[in-house]
């Protein structure tokens, strides 16, 4: 998208860093439970406050420049879709940091089993973010439509883990707690897709005025 004004290529830089704060709190969360660094699940934890201010920011920009009425309306549709999307990306880091809130409970008990499909689920939960973010900024509907394909992927991986959790605990009750902790984080994960979907969906809607949210399409 060609942005007219320095405003316009602020916003932008804008979603683009608070969407790559956000993918870097995601892969952070992971690495802390993965390699039982309690340390780094509490930094993510203490971050999340310049994220939410990064947010604030971002929707009082948004909402200055719709009250103008100094843009075109490619434009305005542009400035809302940021304005609708930075919220999502906020609740997204959020789950970020619940994923590191459980890790901290992780590491302080044994493994309790190789951690294999989980950081591939994160992987491409992460990489939707981040494509997503790619389709916002250059309208692009293809991306966006090809990202929102792979939360098949992440749905794949949620139903394999979570099956392989449910008969861990049927075989050892004093596996629950563990389990659960683990069932939790793949359950954000699995929301990070679905947020990511989201955006891809305020993108096709932007770019073309096509509503496919509950739609084929979207699936």
């Amino acid at each position: 998208m060609q942005l007219s004004s320095p405003k316009l290529d602020l916003l932008r830089d804008r979603i683009l860093l608070l969407g790559g704060a956000t993918e870097a709190a995601i892969a952070r969360a992971i690495k802390a439970l993965i390699e039982r660094d309690a340390d780094l699940a509490t930094a993510v934890v203490e971050e999340d406050n310049e994220i939410d201010l990064l947010e604030n920011q971002i929707d009082l920009e948004c909402t200055e420049m719709l009250l103008s009425g100094a843009y075109s309306e490619a434009e305005l549709r542009f400035i809302l879709a940021v304005y609708e999307t930075a919220p999502i990306i906020e609740r997204i880091a959020d789950h970020a940091v619940n994923i590191a809130k459980h890790a901290q409970v992780l590491i302080n008990e044994p493994q309790l089993k190789p951690y294999i499909d989980l950081p591939r689920m994160a992987e491409v939960a992460q990489e939707m973010l981040l494509s997503s973010l790619d389709a916002l900024t250059r309208q692009d509907c293809n991306l966006a439509l090809s990202t929102i394909r792979e939360d098949d992927l992440v749905d794949q991986y949620y139903k394999r883990i979570y099956s392989e959790l449910i008969g861990i605990m049927q075989t050892n009750p004093k596996t629950v707690v563990r389990a659960v902790e683990l069932l939790f984080v793949i359950k954000h994960l699995e929301r990070i897709a679905d947020y990511a979907t989201n955006i891809c969906e305020i993108v096709v809607y932007m770019a073309e005025g096509r509503v496919i949210k509950h739609t084929k399409e979207a699936m």
